[in-house]
């Protein structure tokens, strides 16, 4: 049985602890586990299956029927493979065959782990660094996470999504799960993220996200710091996780205030208009 706790995986372990936090529904099917987000039916990673490592050698069409069955509603299909060192598939960077031909592509995330943190190389001691709180701050927060979209200009589908996702975090921050913590210059906000806890003693960082005319002034590092001191501190971790994407510059960062590499996370997915 694939219980919650048996989940090898870090980085799936506190996936699934800040959905259950949130409310989503995780159930064991004796081998691998489903997540739904029933508040969030349209959030690829609040709805997807879990399976193990060894379904990369099995039939693609045993999990994506697992994945149908399950989310018989879903246009978009993410299944999580279980496993902390890396699968030879994700060590090639290559989709295993059956799973490419079902339109599916492989994504793959540096799950890092500190004990404690220093402050960046280069700090930014200009900003103010603090939990949102007001209306205002969490309205802030949406503006934000727009201005940092990537691609062409979102929908308002887009639009109403990060807004629902802003409202959850407020939603756990408040409920005394954690916390999101902004970085602000002249009353502007200019860097923010999430930190949160389910009291276990881990703490996982998300949505590390700063605005594209103020990087390169070490927000994100101050920030991620000041957010793990408080995350030892007020939520008694003693362990700290955050998820980076290995080809992107902030895994540096993250880096130099302490974190370290700990494991791959493996993911399969196909968006709703390749269905």
């Amino acid at each position: 049985m694939l219980a919650v706790v048996d989940v090898e995986s870090l980085g799936y372990r506190t996936d699934l602890m800040l959905r259950r936090l949130e409310g989503s529904e995780i159930t064991d099917h004796g081998g691998y586990l489903t997540l739904h987000s029933p508040s969030h039916p349209e959030y690829w990673w609040g709805n997807f299956l879990l399976m193990p490592q060894a379904a990369l050698r099995e039939d693609t069409d045993i999990w994506m029927s697992r994945f149908a069955e399950a989310f018989p509603d879903a246009k978009h299909v993410a299944l999580g493979v279980d496993g902390s060192s890396g699968s030879p598939a994700v060590q090639g960077a290559a989709v295993p065959a059956g799973y490419a031909e079902a339109g599916l592509r492989l994504d793959r995330s540096v799950v890092m782990t500190a004990v404690a943190l220093r402050e960046p190389p280069h700090p930014n001691h200009q900003a103010q660094y603090r939990p949102l709180s007001s209306d205002d701050d969490w309205q802030a927060a949406v503006e934000l996470r727009w201005a940092c979209h990537d691609g062409p200009p979102g929908s308002p589908a887009d639009r109403e999504f990060g807004e629902r996702r802003a409202a959850t975090a407020r939603q756990l921050a408040e409920s005394g799960h954690g916390a999101c913590f902004g970085a602000f210059r002249d009353g502007r906000l200019l860097a923010q993220l999430g930190i949160f806890s389910d009291g276990s003693g881990v703490a996982r960082y998300q949505n590390v996200e700063t605005h594209p005319a103020a990087r390169g002034k070490g927000l994100a590092g101050t920030l991620v710091w000041h957010a793990g001191r408080h995350a030892l501190g007020a939520l008694g971790a003693s362990t700290l996780v955050i998820v980076a994407d290995p080809g992107y510059h902030a895994i540096r960062i993250y880096r130099s205030v302490g974190f370290s590499d700990r494991e791959i996370q493996t993911a399969l997915e196909r968006d709703p208009a390749r269905r």
